[in-house]
């Protein structure tokens, strides 16, 4: 009903607005972006700096116009009859700061699925949760949280890709760990308080820097040029004792060449998860030198976080209220007697295995990068950027009835005395990340070329420590029991090449090189020598086509190959006795269309993401009985996202998207550990489902203007079911849920206030009950199969409230 309303308002549009684009020496501005305001009408110019909107009804149109270096332009046209204009752009006093992620950027023209959340979307939505709970409304996007709320650990998935293989760049700077592949917000908390925009790519995308894109990039480009000086002030609070405070400032520009901003923030939560909770701190510090031809600009930020762990989930017999099944964990020696009691008589759905005081993640993160950027002559720019990151911190446990020489502790041999002991251990992970990134850009006329390269190194110690124990034997405390080390250096040089071929038609190629050395040193924390060296050399082309049938269609083809390296969780965790494993190579064909008008906007995105040893759980186990991952020799990721938005009335817009795909493993084996033989049992099972790929995501949005400066959102998420495991078995799996929420945003001015916005969201809305994350482990014992796991319960209906005062 709603797309035939759109279609019914296309009839009424009759009237058109071309113009063409120019900047120094009357050169027409190719690729400048030309959008109407409050309206799905967006393009790029062509080879000749021209655009055209078509299908246009009568009345006022803002028109604006941008392009690097140069004055945005912003123009009211009255439309009354077809419009034809040329619009002539003023070079810019100063150079602008999207120089600084250019290389790293999809710009309009390149050929892949991409999506951009503003800074005033951030705004609206930052109430505290971490930023993948601002992403979840594009496409393929699934968020899930640890404590059930959105902050504190969380995690996302898009296209079903876990984060472990999600390239995210801030500032075009690497942020994954390098060891591990992972990226954890958490680590930076209200990073969105000092970020300019988001892109998200889906698929290889156009990633140069850092760890291998396997499923999407996340590019996060912080705060801007502010050429006034401004302070503000944000405080929210809401549901499960939730607060967030932050307080900005800056000076503005000073002697027309110098810029200081900063942030602090704090944000806590008691979490809906029984002691989920999370402390967490943050500042944001920016220096900036701006002229005509040269930006330096210093990024100092850092994070602390202190949450309570709730990694373990609610297993799902607590959830269906199963007492036998309870029971079975204490008899099963899974649990001890004390920890089965306190599950049944526990929340089914805010339980939480953790009772120990102190049992938490405790760990700071301090970044600093150095950018400068400098605009040669009119056709050729280059940027380079220092980083380093300095992170440490551990997560602490309490350890019951534990063998003592498990952790390196030998006992006098004297009659009487245990060998067993009550512990407090802490995992100490700390790291170094250095390096330099750097790019060179040519453009003229047709031919837009970049070449760049990136040299970064990650030097980290993992070590533990026995910080308590009832008895200790000879050890001392603080006691050390394991130590390694990790090195890894990583090279890349890429060259990023778009071509207009004609008006319509553009060339996009892309071509990485990328070295890699890891040497893992020491023993583990299973008192394992860990000690083993690897290299890797991967290439990795992408080349597609951009092309644009009509001044409001948009198609694109492309084909892009990634490799992606083991983590060291993949080394570290092999079994020596087996090959160790080896890179992950994925081939992504992807083609996307789109159409706009002044009222409508639909897209679709066809992707095939087709693997090569991918890496998967299996159940398989080394030799210490630790899970490891196998290499799978073939599986695909098949899918189609379809995007939709209709601007149904001046007071109404309504925004959708959906993914619809198959997520496949083929010739899978699951080992599932046997007690009674203390071996394996393997089973081939054919084809299943890749575990938390969902075969249906969607994301619905109708906004309403219901008066001047007051907007209502009714946001709508639906996610189909998902299994846990890649064995596609229905006992192991998540149900589909379907969430909807509502927001409130109203923003007003006084004579003390520059401006002050109200934000209200109330999350849940209709109570759903359902998990967003979890995981399993099967064993055999008596002949028959069990299993213990863990879910992830989200929180039922729940509140924010903000408010936001701007001098």
């Amino acid at each position: 009903m709603l797309l035939m309303q759109c279609f019914a308002m296309l009839a009424f549009s009759q009237y058109s607005i071309t113009g063409t684009v120019i900047g120094k020496n009357n050169q027409p501005l190719i690729g400048a972006n030309a959008v109407i305001k409050n309206s799905f009408n967006g393009m790029s110019t062509d080879s000749k700096g021209s655009f055209e909107f078509k299908n246009l009804k009568a009345g006022n149109y803002d028109l604006v116009i941008s392009f690097i270096g140069y004055e945005k332009l912003e123009k009211t046209i009255e439309v009354t009859s077809n419009q034809n204009l040329k619009l002539t752009l003023t070079p810019s006093s100063f150079l602008t700061e999207e120089v600084i992620v250019a290389a790293t950027r999809a710009k309009n023209n390149t050929p892949t699925a991409f999506s951009t959340i503003s800074s005033e979307e951030l705004t609206s939505r930052n109430l505290g949760q971490d930023i993948p709970y601002l992403m979840q409304l594009t496409p393929s996007f699934v968020a899930t949280s640890d404590g059930g709320a959105g902050v504190g650990y969380t995690n996302f998935r898009i296209r079903g890709t876990d984060l472990n293989r999600i390239n995210v760049t801030v500032d075009g700077i690497p942020y994954n760990d390098a060891e591990s592949h992972g990226t954890f917000f958490v680590d930076v908390p209200d990073l969105a308080g000092s970020t300019e925009n988001i892109q998200i790519q889906r698929g290889v995308g156009t990633s140069t820097n850092g760890a291998a894109a396997f499923g999407a990039s996340i590019n996060i480009q912080t705060n801007h040029l502010q050429k006034d000086a401004y302070a503000a002030y944000s405080t929210a609070f809401g549901s499960f004792g939730t607060f967030r405070n932050s307080v900005s400032a800056g000076t503005g520009l000073m002697n027309e060449k110098f810029t200081v901003d900063a942030r602090l923030s704090k944000v806590s939560s008691n979490g809906y998860i029984d002691r989920a909770s999370s402390n967490l701190k943050s500042f944001f510090v920016s220096a900036g030198y701006f002229s005509e031809n040269t930006i330096i600009k210093a990024n100092i930020f850092s994070g602390f976080e202190e949450t309570y762990q709730a990694w373990n989930g609610v297993p799902s017999v607590r959830l269906n209220n199963d007492v036998a099944g309870m029971q079975q964990y204490g008899d099963h020696w899974l649990i001890s007697e004390k920890q089965t009691l306190e599950m049944i008589n526990s929340d089914s759905r805010t339980y939480n295995l953790y009772t120990y005081e102190n049992e938490v993640d405790h760990y700071q993160q301090d970044h600093f990068q150095l950018h400068l950027s400098h605009k040669i002559d009119e056709n050729l720019s280059f940027n380079t950027s220092l980083h380093y990151t300095y992170g440490r911190g551990y997560y602490e446990n309490y350890k019951d009835d534990k063998k003592l020489a498990d952790y390196n502790i030998s006992t006098p041999e004297t009659v009487g005395l245990s060998n067993h002991s009550d512990l407090v251990v802490r995992k100490w992970l700390v790291n170094d990340f250095y390096g330099l990134v750097s790019s060179l850009n040519y453009k003229n006329g047709a031919h837009d070329l970049t070449i760049g390269g990136g040299w970064n190194t990650y030097d980290g110690d993992h070590f533990g420590k026995v910080i308590w124990g009832q008895y200790l034997g000879n050890a001392t405390t603080n006691h050390e029991w394991y130590r390694g080390t990790g090195l890894k250096k990583d090279f890349n040089m890429y060259t990023k090449y778009n071509l207009a071929i004609t008006n319509n038609l553009n060339l996009y190629a892309d071509l990485q090189y990328r070295h890699i050395t890891h040497t893992i040193k020491g023993i583990d924390d299973d008192l394992r020598d860990i000690t083993q060296e690897h290299s890797f050399n991967f290439l990795n082309p992408k080349i597609g086509l951009y092309y644009k049938p009509a001044a409001n269609q948009e198609l694109f083809v492309s084909f892009a190959q990634g490799h992606r390296e083991p983590n060291r969780g993949n080394y570290v965790d092999a079994d020596p006795s087996k090959p160790e494993p080896v890179y992950e190579t994925l081939n992504d064909f992807e083609s996307g269309y789109n159409f706009k008008t002044q009222n409508v906007n639909l897209g679709a995105v066809v992707y095939y993401m087709n693997y090569k040893d991918q890496l998967v759980l299996t159940g398989e186990i080394n030799d210490v009985g630790a899970p490891i991952m196998i290499n799978a020799d073939k599986s695909y990721r098949a899918g189609i996202e379809l995007m939709a938005g209709c601007q149904l009335s001046r007071t109404i817009k309504w925004q959708t998207n959906a993914t619809i795909s198959q997520n496949k493993i083929k010739n899978f084996t699951e080992y599932v550990d046997n007690w009674d033989t203390w071996g394996q049992e393997a089973y081939d099972l054919g084809t299943t489902d890749i575990a938390f790929s969902p075969g249906l995501t969607a994301n619905n949005q109708l906004q309403f203007l219901v008066a001047k400066n007051l907007n209502v959102n009714f946001i709508s998420t639906y996610v189909s079911k998902q299994f846990i495991d890649n064995t596609s078995n229905d006992n192991r799996s998540l149900d589909a849920y379907f969430v909807n929420n509502l927001e409130v945003n109203y923003n007003f001015t006084t004579k003390l206030f520059h401006e002050i916005k109200l934000h209200l969201q109330v999350n849940n809305l209709f109570n759903e009950v359902y998990e967003s994350n979890a995981w399993v482990y099967s064993y055999m014992l008596g002949g028959e199969r069990y299993k213990m796991d863990g879910y992830f319960p989200q929180a039922g209906t729940n509140f924010m409230f903000g408010i936001d005062f701007k001098f």
